[in-house]
């Protein structure tokens, strides 16, 4: 759906200034948008997928582990599909709480296309460099959405979302490194132009919400704070944009209609976009390993 239909449906969880400022801007950070009630069921089940980690001595298609995991103290990078491997999860991107968010900026009709987990375990938990997403995940148009819930809030030194305000207007960049490899990062000198004070990275308190467009330049810091920063991040879109490449996260749940109706034609945006590997049959590796190996490639070696 395009942002010009999009608009001229009403808002049904955002305010005017709010969904405004998300087309304006390319995404919108929302202070404790998400009930204390949700952010407690998904605590929970969350702790019970933690748990279930201790089991794991290296990273798996479920589990990223982070440096110095073990049984004893599992340290975790981010979970793949919780939709998938706990039922509470799906019940929330699926329920009103989330799906009106969505609603407010894809349009009434919404598609889910996947989720991870993104922990950031305390004391040193890695960043992610300035990126753009929709490259890994190529759809018709460009209304698919990321919306992040910080399940137990988030302060600025716990290495929140940031996200350069104004950047969905721009150039989408190459997410291949000089080797041709998907490194899932702009190049150095392709992202010199950004400065600090350009940047924006909304914190707040439990169920604090960032909408996310999928043209957006945004990237974290290291978590440097003892306490770990467990971020649910749901993709959505319109009902009538088709993803057209594999997508990098698959689920059984992917394409499924979580809110108003099927689509009957699709909707295309002609703006062109870079197609990723076939990960049907490369594998998507994760992001974190790909940005490592765009690194040594870079320093050459």
């Amino acid at each position: 759906m395009q942002p010009e239909a999009i608009l001229a449906q009403p808002a049904v969880r955002l305010t005017e200034d709010e969904r405004r400022h998300y087309f304006e801007q390319g995404y919108v950070g929302l202070e404790g948008a998400i009930s204390a009630s949700w952010t407690e069921r998904l605590r929970a089940a969350m702790g019970e997928l933690v748990e279930a980690s201790r089991r794991c001595t290296e990273s798996d298609d479920v589990y990223v582990l982070e440096e110095g995991h073990s049984a004893a103290r599992p340290r975790l990078h981010r979970i793949y599909s919780p939709q998938d491997h706990h039922p509470e999860f799906w019940e929330f991107i699926r329920s009103d709480e989330m799906t009106a968010l969505a609603a407010d900026v894809v349009g009434p009709d919404v598609k889910f296309h996947h989720a991870k987990l993104n922990l950031k375990s305390g004391r040193g938990s890695r960043g992610f460099k300035w990126h753009q997403d929709i490259q890994a995940w190529p759809h018709t148009d460009y209304s698919p959405v990321t919306i992040g819930v910080y399940i137990d809030g988030c302060a600025p030194e716990q290495g929140p979302l940031a996200m350069v305000p104004g950047s969905h207007l721009g150039k989408l960049y190459s997410m291949y490194d000089e080797s041709g490899s998907f490194a899932v990062r702009i190049a150095s000198d392709e992202a010199s132009w950004i400065e600090a004070d350009m940047v924006d990275a909304p914190v707040g308190p439990p169920g604090t919400t960032v909408l996310l467009g999928c043209r957006t330049i945004h990237g974290s810091l290291r978590n440097d704070s003892d306490r770990d920063r467990p971020l649910l991040l749901a993709v959505y879109s319109s009902a009538d944009s088709f993803s057209y490449t594999p997508s990098p996260i698959p689920s059984p749940r992917l394409g499924e209609i979580v809110r108003g109706r099927p689509a009957r034609f699709a909707s295309f945006d002609v703006r062109p976009c870079e197609l990723p590997p076939d990960w049907a049959r490369e594998g998507y590796g994760g992001p974190w390993k790909r940005q490592r190996a765009a690194e040594r490639t870079s320093a050459g070696g």
